[in-house]
């Protein structure tokens, strides 16, 4: 298992969706879509991230998944997704997910519950100390409720084991300062902020829509890393319908559906999440 101060967590990383079949996990269709997307250039897959739909998961489905991906032995990191709000409930947790060889932990905030700085990072620091991998923190307040402050993210920064960002946080201002200051790796988190995440420095993205036109998504980010801004730029445009079709309705409604649409798995979803509307996925599919 690697140290927490060697990992690197640059790159294109992909959450990946979590496949069912009449309400079961699909566990074929999960090998399926991880031996398609190994081989496209990715730095590694995130499991049961929001994508995954984590929370329609209970705490066995969430590792049985996690123990398929960890079983196609794509020879690439694997990310966990780590969420709740009990403490006792989510360090149990955590400590069996670190039993497996994941590469770390991507935690946001506990939902719903808007703690207070002191009492965020009074959280991370809590789940960090209870871990032997490296925690991404997921920064997501249109989903928690709680946003991670510059501070805070300062605080955090100096513990050993907290080494990097996935930045859904809306706020330009805290991107640009968090990868200035370096202490943290920057993961773009949206997909539409890739392209000026890289530019200003960042590390990598968490990028559902690199289900998808994975090669492309791929080329664009190393393309910006080699400093062919031109070159990055024609593909970022090229991709941006794509990203925005994909999240017109909540995700990962029409991702599934147009990864059903290529075989690679069936379109169910768990509720409250609904199919995607056929009138999107045909524009989709249009995109090529």
């Amino acid at each position: 298992m690697p140290s927490p101060a060697s990992h690197d967590f640059s790159g294109l990383w992909i959450p990946l969706v979590t496949p069912f079949d009449r309400g079961a996990i699909d566990h074929a269709a999960l090998r399926r879509l991880v031996a398609h997307l190994a081989p496209a250039g990715i730095a590694g897959f995130v499991v049961c991230g929001s994508t995954g739909e984590a929370a329609a998961l209970d705490d066995d489905e969430q590792l049985d998944v996690l123990d398929t991906v960890l079983g196609c032995d794509s020879g690439l990191p694997v990310l966990m997704g780590l969420a709740g709000n009990h403490r006792p409930s989510l360090l149990a947790q955590l400590r069996r997910c670190v039993q497996r060889p994941i590469a770390g932990l991507l935690t946001p905030a506990p939902c719903c519950v808007r703690p207070s700085q002191r009492g965020l990072v009074e959280h991370f620091v809590a789940v960090a100390d209870a871990s032997p991998v490296p925690l991404v923190l997921y920064d997501i307040p249109y989903r928690t409720g709680a946003a991670i402050e510059l501070d805070s993210f300062r605080m955090l920064a100096s513990h050993p084991r907290i080494v990097a960002v996935k930045d859904c946080g809306g706020s330009p201002e805290k991107t640009q300062t968090l990868i200035a200051e370096g202490r943290l790796q920057v993961l773009a988190g949206e997909d539409a902020q890739i392209f000026g995440t890289l530019c200003q420095g960042g590390h990598g993205a968490i990028a559902a829509a690199a289900h998808l036109h994975t090669e492309r998504f791929v080329a664009m980010c190393r393309a910006v890393g080699r400093g062919q801004l031109a070159e990055a730029r024609a593909l970022h445009h090229a991709l941006a319908p794509v990203i925005r079709l994909l999240f017109a309705e909540p995700n990962p409604a029409p991702l599934k559906a147009v990864l059903a649409r290529q075989g690679l798995i069936s379109e169910e979803l768990r509720p409250p999440l609904t199919p995607a509307t056929p009138g999107l996925v045909d524009r989709l599919v249009a995109l090529g």
